[in-house]
């Protein structure tokens, strides 16, 4: 049977052009054939061009994900093979592998599936209709070339339960993909011992995305009074601790967070010095402002304040009080690590925001570096969607 395609629309197409992943409903012109939704499509531009092949899904506003930019290019087992072993490959030239995030979406080319490895555990997370049913014959492959390499997998959990699955129609789900295990699993980064639940974390269970900025902070914590917020299992604070700190708060407003932070300062000998507190922290750092604390190094890691475009304005309001609240807190001299998660944050309003915050807190900022998301979490131009994360350390001198 002929395969069905999509015709884009003259003049349409810009971003898959430029080398992006996804084409949106209203740059279609028509569509060739009755596709199933979750089916390859071929795409080809106004003038009938090929221009690859991709998942198509009707209920998306995503139409069309892109799988190969090579017209008439089979997906078979040997192509996943390939996309399978080219993502391993990079990991191992550019991360520690030991745990890392194998697979990343649109940019390992491979759109809507995320593969974190912990230790010798994988978690899978599907996020797109048409990768959801080839998943199986991935993960089967992607553990031959980890074998291949003499890294062996005991077992594979599945976290599709993001709410995003359901604009896609699917449902949310997640479970053992395979014989059970036990899912609480214990990984070693930066020299910091955790234990990650893979079943009930957030997300995938760790966010490996801040590996290396974590690392950054370490140099700047020996022998400081160090605030960590939003410090989820309390991986900052414990990176403080790793290095040296004098003493280490961690605050978070989830209580199943912060105590599995605790066990997980237990884990690495710290309990003494990195201490954890369940608290809403936009109540606490006026509390602790009027107290009169002062810290050598603040660390704001909060959640992605802003999840879709409409969000934006309110987000931008809740990133800038936290920065004006943590700048207070810092001594002169002292520093600050922000952050955002949002690929709807981006840059030039996150440093927009920062710059706000630090006239109303009547401090200078001196940067020290800039920073975004490990390399495992490859950024691929013209996806602006791989682009989220946005890490800055600033130095903050008092106005004198």
């Amino acid at each position: 049977m002929e395969q069905a395609a999509v015709i884009l629309k003259k003049g349409e197409g810009r971003t898959l052009k430029a080398g992006g992943a996804w084409i949106f409903d209203n740059e279609i012109d028509k569509v060739e054939g009755t596709p199933e939704d979750g089916s390859l499509v071929e795409v080809r531009d106004f003038d009938g061009y090929g221009m690859g092949t991709g998942f198509y899904n009707s209920r998306s506003k995503i139409r069309v994900r892109m799988m190969s930019r090579k017209a008439g290019q089979p997906i078979d087992r040997d192509f996943l093979r390939m996309r399978v072993q080219n993502a391993w490959d990079y990991r191992k030239k550019t991360v520690d592998t030991s745990s890392c995030r194998i697979i990343f979406g649109e940019a390992d080319f491979l759109p809507g599936l995320v593969v974190d490895k912990f230790s010798d555990v994988l978690v899978v997370q599907s996020l797109a209709l048409g990768i959801d049913r080839m998943k199986e014959e991935i993960l089967s492959l992607l553990v031959e070339v980890l074998r291949a390499d003499g890294v062996e997998i005991r077992g594979i959990y599945e976290r599709s339960d993001a709410k995003v699955r359901e604009q896609e129609g699917l449902p949310r789900q997640k479970g053992f993909i395979g014989a059970e295990f036990p899912t609480r699993v214990q990984i070693v980064e930066n020299g910091v011992r955790y234990e990650v639940d893979v079943e009930d974390g957030q997300k995938t269970g760790f966010f490996l995305d801040q590996k290396y900025n974590r690392l950054a902070i370490q140099r700047l914590c020996r022998d400081a009074r160090v605030l960590d917020c939003f410090t989820h299992t309390g991986s900052f604070a414990l990176n403080a601790g790793i290095a040296g700190a004098s003493s280490v708060l961690g605050v978070d407003a989830s209580q199943l967070a912060v105590d599995q932070a605790r066990i997980n300062a237990e884990l690495n000998g710290l309990s003494d010095r990195v201490q954890f507190q369940c608290a809403d922290v936009f109540d606490l750092l006026p509390e602790l402002e009027r107290q009169g604390e002062q810290f050598d190094v603040v660390i704001l890691d909060p959640p992605a304040f802003a999840k879709s475009r409409a969000s934006v304005k309110n987000a931008t309001r809740g990133y800038r009080d936290i920065n004006l609240r943590g700048m207070k807190l810092v001594r002169d001299g002292g520093y600050l690590a922000t952050c955002s998660c949002s690929h709807f944050m981006t840059y030039e309003l996150f440093t927009q925001t920062i710059a706000q915050a630090a006239r109303s807190a009547h401090v200078r900022l001196r940067q020290v570096e800039y920073r975004t998301q490990a390399p495992d979490h490859p950024i691929l131009w013209a996806a602006d969607e791989s682009y989220y994360l946005k890490f800055y350390i600033f130095q903050v001198c008092r106005e004198k």
